[in-house]
């Protein structure tokens, strides 16, 4: 009763102060406020505030929200213990037996070695096949910015 109460006065408060900016004017401002005025009335007569004071004040809800937040972090908990462990055990048990035993095609996933799998060799020099020849190029810019 009483949070229908106080909801009625939060909206009859909300209509006079978008009546006071209609006033002066600004009646798209005034709208806005005379929506959101509108909502605690709405929700009083849905029942929603009726439901909410029920629940906020019910010891039985409140072990119930503490039920599931216990069932969530036992959740949260095994995913990261799974993940942590599961990625090293697959890692290993992949490397041992070279590919997964429940794979469809396991050959699928493994890189195609033909022709059309290798990048084409570009011209120029691009092309350098020497470690200390590809960092010349960016030696030579840094120099020339003065780095």
């Amino acid at each position: 009763m009483i949070a229908e109460t106080v909801c009625s006065a939060v909206s009859a408060a909300g209509l006079g102060i978008a009546a006071v900016t209609a006033y002066r004017r600004r009646f798209l401002m005034a709208a806005r406020i005379a929506a959101y005025a509108l909502v605690p009335i709405g929700l009083v007569m849905t029942g929603a505030v009726e439901w909410a004071a029920d629940t906020a004040f019910s010891p039985t809800a409140w072990a119930g929200f503490g039920v599931l937040g216990g069932a969530w972090l036992l959740f949260v908990g095994t995913r990261a213990v799974e993940r942590r462990r599961g990625g090293r055990r697959n890692r290993k048990a992949a490397a041992a037996a070279g590919a997964r035993p429940d794979a469809v095609a396991p050959q699928a996933s493994a890189p195609s070695l033909g022709q059309s799998a290798r990048p084409a060799a570009r011209p120029g020099p691009a092309s350098r096949t020497d470690a200390a020849d590809d960092f010349s190029d960016i030696e030579a810019i840094l120099k020339k910015h003065g780095i």
